[in-house]
């Protein structure tokens, strides 16, 4: 048994060299339908996993106050009611009134995100995000120091002009210097760096590495636009101290905003678990967006795989006609189509997920997100190919099988 699978594997290969050119473009074929299924499904993963990881780095025992939820649509594209702004005095309200224990409360607004920032000669186009905030900020958001320090209580409390920078803002003015005590303007006035914050390219269409972050006080003096939102930000020490924490804070805040018990919220709550879930359940749309278009795809890429082979059924009348008048049954002649169709599918499978894998490599990198190997999505793929091999040559293998050795060998 075992050296007649070994024939049958050694004439399929024997066939498809014979005929390398539609080989190759069948292969090709069936490679594209792959390659649509592993690199879509490869870029969908990237993007959930740089969103998730944005997200997580809040940490799980912090949660923020913000103006809206992070979905700004309900279903069926309705737009949900805008709350209103989160002022200044909400904030310093809620930092009085809120008395839970073991807690850190941060504080920040976006000055602008269009500044334009100067060191000596040097400076930026007008595209630096300008951040104000309180010395909470940089441990509740999970931002970390790679040079210098942060904010400490006595610099916000006492106006410091000191600032610290992302890392890309710190490339462009001091790629070969030590940043720290380096003067750079913002708006005309001087700030002392302080610190640079390690790289976090977020890939979402912002770059949080070329920022600036600033007392909160020195903020709202050189920013005095109309109606800034401010967020809110509380860490607790333990986990499971966050639902409590977030019910005080829910209390406190409608306390603040006079709302009646009837009344609903107009404000939001929001920590990493619950963003994280809102992620997961938008991107099943995408992953079954995905799939639809590839197994379309893919079933396309079948039906030429079997025209394929009944076209070599036809052209290999004679020599099906020879064999089964040596003795070859008619399971003989059906696995050996059997075997050439899977190799191709094969062949067009493994092609097919390096070119989507390559795929989802150049989107990740283009687009900025954090890359993670789609072995879900690899083993689908070979699943499928095999799927589809045996679905394809299923009807080759039976019309070769049944052929009549006679009518055979007087084929032309």
């Amino acid at each position: 048994m075992f050296s007649l699978v070994r024939e049958n594997i050694r004439i399929a290969i024997d066939s498809i060299k014979s005929q390398i050119l539609r080989t190759i473009l069948t292969v090709l074929i069936i490679a594209i339908g792959i390659m649509a299924l592993v690199g879509i499904l490869s870029a969908i993963s990237a993007l959930e996993n740089t969103i998730s990881s944005d997200f997580s780095s809040m940490g799980s025992n912090t949660f923020n106050i913000q103006r809206n939820e992070f979905e700004v649509r309900r279903h069926g594209g309705e737009r949900q009611k805008e709350n209103p702004i989160i002022t200044y005095a909400d904030t310093k309200d809620f930092i009085e009134k809120y008395q839970f224990p073991s807690s850190s409360i941060s504080l920040v607004f976006t000055g602008t995100n269009s500044a334009e920032i100067k060191y000596e000669n040097k400076k930026t186009d007008p595209d630096v995000l300008v951040l104000g905030a309180n010395e909470n900020y940089f441990q509740n958001s999970g931002l970390k120091i790679a040079i210098g320090r942060e904010f400490t209580f006595f610099d916000v409390e006492n106006n410091n002009n000191v600032c610290v920078i992302g890392n890309d803002l710190n490339n462009k003015f001091f790629e070969n210097l030590n940043p720290i005590n380096k003067t750079i303007s913002v708006r005309g006035s001087k700030f002392k760096v302080i610190g640079v914050l390690e790289s976090k390219k977020t890939g979402l269409g912002s770059n949080e590495d070329y920022r600036v972050i600033i007392p909160i006080q020195k903020a709202r003096a050189i920013f005095t636009n109309a109606n800034i939102n401010y967020g809110l930000s509380v860490k607790v020490d333990k986990k499971e101290f966050l639902d409590a924490a977030q019910e005080e804070a829910i209390i406190t805040f409608r306390k603040i905003r006079k709302l009646n018990p009837i009344e609903d919220n107009n404000f939001a709550i929001e920590n990493s678990t619950d963003l994280i879930n809102r992620v997961a359940s938008m991107t099943q749309y995408l992953y079954m967006a995905a799939w639809v278009i590839s197994i379309i795809t893919i079933f396309g890429s079948s039906i030429a795989l079997m025209n394929i082979m009944l076209v070599s059924v036809t052209e290999r009348t004679r020599e099906i006609g020879v064999r089964k008048a040596l003795g070859a049954k008619r399971v003989t002649i059906a696995i050996q189509f059997f075997i050439e169709t899977i190799i191709v599918g094969q062949l067009g499978g493994i092609l097919g997920v390096i070119l989507g894998i390559l795929l989802g490599l150049i989107f990740s990198a283009v687009a900025g997100f954090n890359f993670t190997t789609p072995w879900l999505a690899m083993f689908s793929a070979f699943a499928i190919t095999f799927l589809v091999a045996i679905l394809s040559g299923l009807l080759p293998a039976i019309k070769a099988s049944k052929l009549d050795p006679v009518e055979s060998l007087r084929y032309e």
